[in-house]
């Protein structure tokens, strides 16, 4: 596992809320997978220390939390940052450049898919079909559709934010 760009910071109140959450539901039947929407939810995503506290709440394997939290495209164990950005990967995008796209933004922000620039304010995903394949490659910041995209484009789009 790769470490985060970004130290934890989460709270005692969000420490509170969860471990009151976990000691509430630790003898349910299959209390894991709620419990992990439960800390997200609180906490945003899922990073180690989340996981731990949920791993020893519930009594449960790190290794099984970790085992869930990974398969499941609804949990994040990165931050995200004020801006998401999004890069469709999709078919159409990826033959007309958008691996390049892609790789100008982790050059530029100094991450790769799935993190978080340290300053919380740029994260970036990967994603396979925007709908908008007439306008390939294509990009979302925060749902704004950037459209017929080149590499030399990426610097003044980031620039607006």
């Amino acid at each position: 596992m790769s470490k985060s760009k970004v130290p934890f910071s989460g709270t005692d109140a969000q420490r509170d809320e969860l471990q009151a959450y976990l000691k509430a539901h630790a003898a349910e039947r299959g209390a894991l997978l709620p419990a992990l929407q439960k800390a997200q939810e609180i906490y945003g995503y899922l990073p180690i220390e989340v996981q731990e506290m949920v791993a020893k709440g519930l009594n449960v394997p790190l290794s099984e939390v970790y085992g869930v939290a990974t398969f499941y495209a609804q949990f994040s164990l990165y931050p995200k940052g004020k801006y998401q950005i999004s890069v469709c990967l999709g078919t159409a995008c990826y033959v007309k450049g958008s691996g390049e796209i892609e790789a100008r933004l982790q050059h530029e922000l100094g991450i790769k898919s799935g993190e978080c620039t340290p300053d919380t304010k740029f994260s970036l995903d990967e994603c396979r079909c925007l709908g908008a394949c007439g306008l390939a490659p294509v990009m979302t910041i925060n749902g704004e559709v950037y459209g017929r995209l080149t590499p030399d484009q990426v610097p003044e789009i980031l620039a607006k934010y």
